[in-house]
């Protein structure tokens, strides 16, 4: 291969097949057309200087090509990947495999290696982060109870498995047996009274302080990255942009260890966004096995894309849920193989969990739910008033949310992560220990909302005055509300307030932290709460026409549970803005089939309400907070600008530092590279002409000209780089040349002056380009960077440019 790292044109044409662009042809004849603009030019100067001589006395030319150094090709931290030319090596090197596969065995077995590798990688990831899962489930299921108390039989067990089989539990209390002791009860030997209530009060405190305090020093000391959902930044990486560390050993360690104890805590959180974050660490690590992987970021991305499907998989127990999430809403490459590697991985990554049980239930589900009576047309009113109040809900979350993270970051609050997490931690303890609704998990808070009321349910939200009906019946006829059910549902309302306030405060400190179950957690309360009041409705004004002629008295009309599923599936949506991966997580996640109609109608009302109210949803309004150089796939560029408005250099700005294809020193080029801080430069024919011939990246110019004079004696300062398919014979006074061809792009994409900028924007979406040349006549004008882009966007929206923080 001539240039490698490269492709051809020919074969760059047909890197992708989601969009067709017609090559600029360069007019190299004697028409000279004025460019708006003077470019500039480095061209050396010819200084003697001794170097190794050929077998005739002239210096030997340097050719790096022939033996590539090491490094070139890869990207520094905070950059954005060439998604063409890393598809164009991968090309290459499955062309170079293929070819010599017949040469002998060896080269065959290495075929066969190298065509299932990408099936091998994502199974260890599934293994992998299925193993995890069920250690992060076990854990924090064992330390939220250990707030409460401890088992006698094993301080190793939970409350459940301590209970699990004692014969000495009641019907009232069977969450209780004599082997599980409060700490009241460990203390003073008693388990009512004010003493052993302000006794179980201080315990609950201590312990989420220290699960807390545990989790913020271990992000702070050892994994900074380790903090937070992770999804935004998942995002941004598989839309090419390197952030080195993110995905590391250290951060999957802290990663793993502070969810659990941020969970334990009692925080308004949920472990299902980081669990996305574990998946894609466990990823990351794996393709470091296989060298397919670790060298070529965008096969890199591929898997990552599966990790992700994988991370929804345990988080919910949702496989095809999270092959749908990882498409509609992370991944910005997902060709027909992915696919198939995600659904496989997002199956293993199941069966792994499956085995292991961490919910002893011997279900995959996480809230497995049975209703005993189906839902009726007319109850789609309430559930759309469900999406609606999940729109709005999501969209005054994000911007609250936002806007308590800006202050974060813009005053001295930022300085005092540690004390931050305490302060919520004390208030979120404090507040939460006397309301029942809030003491317990948010995981079994939606478990209890979700429920439908039996017989043979304890729980004060089933608690009914006059319950008649079938004694055989599993269900219970609409009956009307007790003062203990009535008392319940003003704790729900102080519960509803409670998660609300804590959601905003809590997402975005420096513990892990998910959104997707206090979202739900949210929707659910407000579904139950509409729920038990259509309930009561339909039991004393059953003749009105929403009732009428389908709900008689004394029927089972109403199920609040099914209203809590609808209203947690709507906020989730209008946080997130999911669709179609929203509705079949819901019923993966309650095992609720024939409950799909409501789940979709509440969904997309939400996300119509949201995006009427605000366009982004939290992790893209995350992504432009951070200053992430992510170009949304699914926005639109209306904009009637031109690539001359946007390119830079602007009129009456620096000129453009370019390279000359031939006559530039060593010492040229790194007085270049020093003065300036662009991550790449064009080449030209001559200072005269300024008609392009390629692309050299700055850290490919760096590692080829260190890499020559380690191992060439006399490459010096005054050494000419030729970026020439053809070299002049050196004379024996000259130091030794260095020919970098290999380095150099030979077909960047260029667009004329006067391209439509939602043509370029296109461009970028769909080939992922990091920059563009600009052109006229087939003369150099300018660049434009997918940075240039988002400042231009940011500008045209009225935002400041400056929030574009990476290049």
């Amino acid at each position: 291969m001539n240039n490698p790292g490269y492709c051809s044109e020919a074969d760059c044409s047909t890197a992708t097949d989601t969009v067709e662009i017609t090559g600029v042809t360069l007019d190299c004849s004697g028409t000279e057309d004025s460019p708006p603009m003077r470019l500039e030019s480095i061209a050396g100067h010819d200084t003697p200087e001794g170097g190794m001589m050929a077998a005739n006395g002239a210096p030997k030319m340097m050719d790096l090509p022939d033996e590539p150094a090491p490094g070139v090709g890869t990207y520094e931290d905070f950059n954005t990947i060439d998604w063409v030319r890393e598809k164009c090596k991968d090309r290459d090197r499955h062309r170079e495999i293929t070819s010599r596969k017949k040469e002998s065995i060896c080269a065959w077995i290495i075929s066969i290696s190298d065509a299932f590798s990408g099936w091998l990688v994502v199974l260890l990831v599934g293994l992998m982060s299925g193993a995890l899962a069920g250690a992060i489930d076990i854990s924090a299921h064992w330390m939220t109870d250990l707030k409460d108390g401890v088992c006698l039989d094993g301080f190793w067990f939970n409350q459940e498995h301590c209970c699990w089989s004692s014969n000495e539990t009641t019907f009232q209390e069977r969450d209780r047996c004599p082997q599980w002791k409060s700490w009241a009860e460990l203390i003073t030997g008693s388990t009512s009274g004010p003493f052993a209530y302000i006794v179980n009060y201080l315990s609950y405190v201590s312990w989420a302080l220290l699960f807390s305090f545990l989790a913020v020093s271990l992000v702070r000391a050892f994994a900074p990255y380790a903090c937070g959902s992770g999804i935004p930044e998942i995002k941004t990486i598989l839309s090419g942009f390197i952030i080195r560390g993110y995905l590391g050993k250290w951060t999957l360690l802290i990663k793993t260890l502070t969810l659990v104890l941020a969970v334990s805590s009692g925080l308004s959180l949920g472990k299902e966004g980081p669990l996305v974050h574990v998946a894609c660490c466990c990823g990351n690590i794996l393709c470091h096995l296989f060298t397919k992987y670790r060298t070529n970021e965008a096969k890199r991305r591929e898997v990552l894309s599966a990790a992700a499907a994988v991370g929804v998989s345990v988080a919910f127990g949702a496989p095809i849920g999270g092959v749908l999430f990882s498409l509609e809403e992370v991944s910005y490459y997902f060709p027909l193989k992915t696919l198939w590697r995600s659904f496989f991985a997002a199956l293993v990554a199941a069966f792994t969990l499956r085995s292991i049980n961490p919910f002893g239930n011997s279900r995959l589900v996480l809230f497995y739910v049975e209703f005993h009576s189906p839902w009726h047309l007319l109850e789609l009113v309430p559930f759309i008033l469900l999406g609606i109040f999940g729109g709005i809900w999501g969209a005054l979350f994000t911007r609250a949310n936002i806007a308590w993270c800006r202050c974060r970051k813009t005053t001295r609050l930022g300085h005092y992560p540690v004390l931050e997490v305490l302060v919520v931690t004390v208030v979120t303890a404090v507040l939460a220990f006397p309301n029942p609704f809030t003491r317990m998990s948010s995981s079994e808070l939606i478990s209890e909302l979700f429920n439908d009321c039996s017989r043979l349910d304890s729980s004060k939200l089933c608690d009914f005055s006059n319950v008649t009906g079938d004694p055989f019946s599993g269900a219970l006829v609409d009956r009307p509300a007790s003062k203990s059910l009535t008392l319940a549902m003003v704790e729900l309302c102080l519960a509803l307030i409670f998660k609300m306030i804590m959601t905003v405060v809590t997402f975005g400190m420096k513990v892990p932290s998910g959104l997707f179950i206090p979202s739900m957690a949210v929707g659910a309360i407000a579904g139950r709460l509409l729920g038990v009041a259509m309930e009561q409705l339909a039991y004393y004004q059953h003749d009105w026409v929403l009732f009428s002629g389908w709900c008689s008295p004394g029927a089972n009309c109403i199920t609040p549970g099914l209203y809590a599923m609808v209203g947690a599936a709507a906020c989730l949506g209008g946080v997130t803005r999911m669709t179609v991966s929203l509705v079949v997580i819901m019923f993966e996640l309650t095992g609720g089939l024939e409950y799909i109609v409501p789940l979709m109608a509440a969904a997309m009302t939400s996300k119509w309400v949201a995006d009427a109210l605000g366009r982004e949803g939290i992790y893209e309004a995350h992504i432009r907070l951070n200053g992430y150089p992510f170009l949304e796939a699914k926005g639109e560029f209306s904009h009637k600008t031109l690539a001359m408005d946007v390119m830079q250099p602007r009129r009456g700005y620096p000129p453009l530092s370019v390279l000359t294809q031939s006559g530039v020193t060593v010492g040229d080029a790194q007085a270049l590279i020093a003065n300036t801080s662009y991550s790449g430069f064009p080449v030209v024919i001559s200072p005269e002409s300024q008609r392009l011939v390629g692309f050299v990246l700055r850290r490919d110019l760096i590692i080829s000209i260190e890499n020559a004079q380690k191992r060439q004696e006399g490459v010096g300062s005054t050494s000419q780089i030729f970026f020439t398919e053809c070299t002049p014979p050196p004379s024996p006074d000259e130091s030794a040349p260095l020919k970098l061809r290999g380095i150099m792009d030979l077909s960047p994409f260029t667009v004329t002056d006067l391209t439509a900028m939602d043509i370029v924007v296109d461009i970028f979406r769909k080939l992922g380009l990091r920059q563009c040349l600009v052109t006229h006549n087939g003369r150099l004008l300018g660049i434009i960077t997918k940075k240039d882009i988002l400042k231009h966007m940011a500008q045209m929206a009225n935002q400041d440019p400056d929030t574009i923080l990476f290049n």
